[in-house]
């Protein structure tokens, strides 16, 4: 554990801003940064968020006062918006801003191409959740990562002092249920995506894994404002404040929160509490208490405990605080008077208009109280000194406007826009054939046992798990391809282990499902995985050309239309059938119910509509998957691919073999299916 005596390193404060007011109340309240998206490209599409010109007035109010401004440009992107993405990246430079949060590897390529300086950050989109993944982010240019929500103590500690660069923790706000950017329920159920910003909140619906009618999959809001100086003491660069889709008053209750417990200070927990909780806070995951307390509903009686909270907390952000510190000069002689006031980056000087009269008082001391007088500012006179010539008078009137004129003019100074250079040229591609291409078969199992070896010539690719290379026949190593777990966490260490052993036994090629995969597997054959989220050319070529990718399966959320439109320096695939995992969860849903000991690493959960959703155990997380396959066998003409995967995971080994069967005779699946997202696609 960190030595919690070691206390130099300042750690930032960021608070999310959905609007304007949100940022006032972020800034007034005492923020050191601020997070917000633009009306496009951003995980919450949802809040009313800022347009170009706002964004430039938002960057201008917070460098006046000291605060930095991070944009979230962390959606996925389609080819048919990248003019668009381009044009998002021209406002942003124009505007200034300190750091863009990234998932798609076609912003982190637009970005690299257009504007080299702007500051990268890895959003929690990527799911970034072990030191591999942020030795990875560093590589390709990131100045700082944002740890998954999911992860424990000792795992940001292991991350934040190995992986040289910055660390963003969550501390304060609501916990999505799946790991960030590997939840597709929402677009699978709802048509609208989470991997494209307008998540719908499934899991806040009715799942239970008991008697219907129970909410499984609604976590208790995240709360680990207590332990910010612990997270400091570690090296944490900067906590972060969910919540662009609530109140000003929520967000000056946390970031009152955080600095008090950064100056020792007591903070009102109820009160911070009741402006927004479901039933309570969890902070299981930091302390690794992973069971049935972390889940919680927002109940009737917690929206009137807001309603009565809200009022309290105006208080906080009602008038600007003064927190820049600057120093000032006085001069009266009987020329005349200045006043020299500098933040230490700027200096500003003014001249009174006021002639100065005889006097036989000494002037310093009113002189001094008049430039304290600093409310309404952002300053405060951290050092005052004047030079006042004995026998010398003017109004304090004229003293206080020279104050003013001068504060003025110095925010000005501050709030001055400097725009980051910005070439707009796309990233320049390698030519690839865009020609009709006939998809060979790929098959993915979710254990070695469920693999018909009978049909294994029917493959061109097999796709098994890592964990079980040691029982693969001999016969299936050339074709074979071993499947990383796409959650590390703690296991990161042994999955790197296994990964040797496997190359010792003459495996060549692996599955990559998480950026952390691709430190782990440099000098093999990488195979993308679905769950890249890749939706674009740009994206598709960033992992062919800097990671070295052979293979790689396209995100299942997007349409045939803009799936058969994308070609690249690696064989470009599809999901042809499969119960898809709709979420990857840490915390379990079947532990409201039962412990672990009881349970057999496997269950079903039923929503408010009476469907039964599988769920599975392995790793150490959960996955939740869809109740009706995806099958495509009859549609396969329409698919221009180079492979399509037929993926299993909760099936019998019969009932694959029959799957095999009849998908290689292009033959109706003959049960429910869904064609998924392939002709209605997700907002």
């Amino acid at each position: 554990m960190v030595d919690t005596t070691v206390t130099d390193n300042k750690i930032e404060v960021l608070a999310p801003a959905g609007n304007m007011e949100m940022l006032r109340a972020a800034v007034y309240s005492g923020a050191n940064a601020v997070y917000m998206g633009l009306e496009s490209f951003n995980a919450r599409r949802g809040a009313q968020n800022f347009s170009p010109a706002q964004l430039m007035e938002a960057v201008a109010f917070c460098h006046g006062r000291g605060v930095k401004v991070n944009v979230t440009l962390n959606t996925t992107v389609y080819n048919d918006e990248q003019e668009q993405l381009l044009q998002a990246v021209q406002h942003i430079c124009a505007a200034g801003v300190d750091a863009v949060l990234v998932q798609d590897f076609a912003t982190l390529a637009i970005i690299k191409s257009t504007a080299p300086e702007l500051c990268l950050h890895g959003s929690t989109q990527m799911a970034v959740h072990s030191l591999a993944g942020a030795l990875q982010l560093k590589k390709l240019g990131f100045s700082r990562v944002v740890i998954a929500r999911e992860c424990s103590c000792a795992e940001i500690e292991n991350i934040t002092q190995n992986c040289g660069i910055e660390t963003e923790v969550f501390v304060h706000g609501a916990l999505c249920m799946s790991v960030s950017g590997q939840c597709y329920m929402s677009a699978f159920l709802g048509g609208r995506s989470g991997n494209r910003g307008k998540c719908a909140g499934p899991c806040r619906l009715p799942f239970s894994a008991s008697q219907p009618g129970l909410y499984h999959l609604s976590l208790k809001d995240l709360s680990n404002i207590e332990n910010v100086k612990l997270l400091q003491q570690m090296g944490v660069a900067s906590v972060k404040i969910e919540g662009r889709l609530r109140t000003p008053e929520y967000v000056a209750a946390a970031v009152n929160a955080c600095n008090c417990v950064l100056q020792d200070k007591p903070y009102d927990k109820e009160l911070l509490q009741n402006v927004f909780s479901r039933n309570g806070f969890t902070n299981g995951y930091f302390n690794a208490r992973i069971d049935g307390t972390m889940f919680g509903t927002r109940a009737a009686e917690d929206a009137l405990l807001t309603k009565q909270a809200l009022p309290k907390l105006r208080e906080l952000f009602r008038r600007e605080g003064q927190t820049v510190p600057v120093t000032m000069h006085f001069t009266l002689e009987e020329g005349g008077t200045k006043l020299t006031v500098s933040d230490g980056t700027f200096t500003v000087h003014k001249y009174g208009d006021e002639e100065p009269t005889p006097s036989e008082n000494d002037f310093t001391a009113a002189v001094r109280r008049s430039l304290e007088k600093t409310g309404g500012t952002p300053f405060f006179a951290a050092q005052i000194t004047a030079d006042v010539e004995q026998g010398w008078y003017v109004p304090l009137s004229s003293v206080n406007e020279l104050r003013r004129s001068a504060l003025e003019t110095l925010l000005e100074k501050r709030s001055a826009l400097v725009p980051i250079p910005f070439t707009p040229v796309m990233p320049a591609q390698k030519p690839v054939a865009t020609v009709k291409r006939t998809p060979l078969l790929h098959g993915r199992f979710y254990h070695l046992s469920q693999l018909p070896q009978e049909l294994a010539a029917c493959f061109e690719k097999i796709i098994l798990p890592l964990d079980e290379a040691e029982k693969i026949p001999k016969a299936l190593y050339e074709k074979t391809v071993l499947e990383l777990p796409r959650a590390l966490f703690a296991n990161e260490k042994a999955v790197t282990e296994q990964v040797k052993r496997a190359k010792a036994l003459g495996f060549t090629a692996f599955c990559a499902g998480n950026i952390a995969h691709f430190e782990i597997l440099q000098g093999t054959e990488i195979y993308g995985g679905f769950s890249l989220n890749i939706t674009n050319n740009l994206a598709a070529n960033a992992y062919a050309d800097m990671l070295h990718t052979s293979w790689i399966t396209l995100s299942p959320e997007m349409p045939v239309a803009h799936l058969n439109g994308i070609f690249a320096a690696a064989k470009i695939g599809i999901l042809g059938y499969g119960h898809l995992p709709l979420m990857m969860t840490r915390a379990c849903p079947v532990q409201n119910v039962k412990t672990c000991a009881e349970c057999r690493r496997e269950g079903t959960l039923t929503d408010r509509k009476n469907r039964s959703f599988p769920l599975r155990c392995k790793d150490g997380v959960r996955e939740i998957f869809n109740p009706v396959p995806l099958y495509m066998a009859e549609r396969a003409a329409e698919i221009n691919a180079d492979f399509v995967t037929l993926y299993f995971t909760v099936e019998t080994q019969q009932s694959i073999a029959d799957t095999i069967k009849k998908y290689v005779a292009g033959q109706p699946f003959g049960a429910e299916f869904t064609r998924g997202l392939y002709y209605k696609g997700a907002e």
